[in-house]
């Protein structure tokens, strides 16, 4: 009986188990740990070796990312590497001829990483030399963008052994090194010697100077590479603005098909619109009839004048009396579209443009309908702050220039006096960046560098790392150490 009990309840057990499901094992804490090299054939540090291929095995699966851009090969080869990689193994392939008693670095920046979480394996490098010893030259040193004093982390520092200036243009470096979000590079496994140094922003990855609106900077003298090397200083700058940044790209698509067909229908419609609208468009600077009395009273139009007749145009008090014409004057710009008058508004004031239809036109004789009468009323002194910065520390004799920022762009810039401080009774309240302009030859803006002929180092400019906050009626005192 006791037998018959056994069978029939291990029957029930085995059906229950059966019918069961079958839950997986939960999930462990996420991976953080990037991959590791387990090994690496021929081995690391390597001598009197001429490899075809070198094969690194990692402890998990990896995923290279960018490698074309990460990858840093000293010295820089004709003929780049080719980079495959396979589950946990990464393969290089060397497809340029190796030099004699030459130490070859293989840096991969940020490329490696793992399959599952992308964890990145930094500053992974390999080394090997066709000689009998490494090279163990090294030289560090920071790249800082000359008018902002900031670094731009894409960057690069090169290193050639001519001094030629058409080297830079000719020639691709013996060495390169990227620069970090610091602006700090350093170059390891140099062969010692005496070497030219050049910064650069290399978006082509040609790894040459070929054109004025590239920042590009330079170092006055050659440096001396040793195990211990004095670190650089170098200040890049764009010498001309690129005509063509901002232009709108052609990437992903062919021209006049897709976007482009839109944006030519919108254009043709606006031609359209714009020959059935014989009105002059025009525009003031001035919100609301309120003007700021930091600011330059500007009439702005869509399409360049080829009339502008300033006489015709009455500029009056809050009473239509007519101001006296040599207290102001109005300047055009080249486009003939932005008209300027300039005069010392006072604050808490009304002034009246009286604007006759025939004032002026554009090409298309375009005119305004009708006689046009512009009230303008200046902000109150309430709505500003006063300011006062010293810097205690500050060297007079290099022209110093204080910059105030806001989204990268110079709202204002005033010398210092000769206290060491700026003050202004009216300030546009806000935040801003302070920087410091040494104005080497005390025009009052920033002057680039020159490079070919004869050579320029940029003007400088230093930023303060605070923000400066300007409330309205408010005494907004300031003391800097630099």
């Amino acid at each position: 009986m006791f037998f018959v009990c056994f069978l029939f309840l291990l029957a029930i057990t085995l059906i229950h188990t059966g019918c069961a499901n079958i839950v997986p094992p939960l999930g462990g804490p996420k991976d953080t740990l990037p991959p590791v090299k387990i090994n690496v054939v021929p081995v690391d540090s390597a001598k009197n070796i001429y490899p075809k291929k070198i094969v690194v095995t990692f402890d998990e699966y990896i995923d290279p990312k960018d490698v074309t851009t990460e990858l840093i090969v000293s010295p820089v080869p004709k003929v780049n590497p080719i980079v495959d990689a396979h589950l946990r193994t990464l393969t290089i392939k060397i497809k340029d001829t190796l030099q004699p008693n030459t130490t070859y670095s293989f840096d991969f920046g940020k490329a490696v990483r793992d399959v599952n979480e992308g964890n990145i394996l930094r500053n992974f490098s390999y080394v090997f030399t066709t000689g009998n010893h490494i090279d163990r030259g090294t030289l560090g040193g920071t790249a800082i963008v000359a008018n902002t004093g900031k670094a731009d982390s894409t960057l690069i520092a090169m290193l050639y052994t001519k001094g030629d200036d058409s080297s830079v243009v000719k020639d691709r470096p013996r060495y390169i090194a990227r620069t970090d979000s610091n602006g700090n590079f350093f170059f390891k496994y140099v062969q010692p010697g005496t070497y030219w140094i050049y910064t650069l922003k290399d978006d082509g990855s040609s790894h040459k100077y070929l054109s004025k609106a590239q920042l590009f900077g330079f170092a006055d003298e050659p440096v001396v590479v040793s195990e211990h090397s004095k670190p650089v200083s170098l200040y890049a700058y764009a010498e001309i603005q690129d005509s063509k940044s901002g232009s709108g790209s052609n990437k992903g698509g062919n021209p006049g098909t897709g976007t482009n067909n839109n944006q030519q229908t919108q254009q043709k419609s606006s031609k359209k619109d714009k020959q059935k609208d014989r009105r002059l468009q025009m525009q003031i600077n001035a919100t609301n009839g309120v003007l700021d009395v930091l600011d330059t009273l500007r009439l702005s139009f869509t399409t360049g004048l080829k009339v502008f007749d300033s006489s015709q145009i009455r500029f009056t008090d809050d009473n239509f009396k007519d101001i006296d014409t040599r207290k102001y004057r109005w300047v055009r710009d080249s486009t003939n579209k932005n008209f300027a008058i300039y005069y010392t508004f006072p604050t808490d004031s009304k002034y009246n443009l009286i604007i006759p239809r025939t004032f002026g036109q554009d090409s298309a004789n375009r005119k305004l309908l009708k006689d046009d009468t512009i009230a303008i009323k200046t902000k109150k002194n309430t709505d500003y702050g006063e300011i006062t910065i010293r810097v205690l520390n500050l060297d007079l004799s290099r022209h110093p220039v204080l910059q105030f920022i806001q989204s990268d762009a110079i709202k204002h810039a005033y010398p210092f006096g000769r206290n060491k401080t700026v003050k202004r009774i009216l300030f546009a309240p806000g935040e801003y960046q302070l920087r410091i302009l040494y104005d080497t030859n005390d025009n009052g803006v920033w002057d680039p560098g020159s490079f070919f002929g004869k050579k320029r180092q940029p003007e400088r400019v230093e930023p303060i790392h605070a923000k400066f906050t300007v409330k309205a009626n408010w005494d907004n005192d300031w003391d800097i150490t630099l």
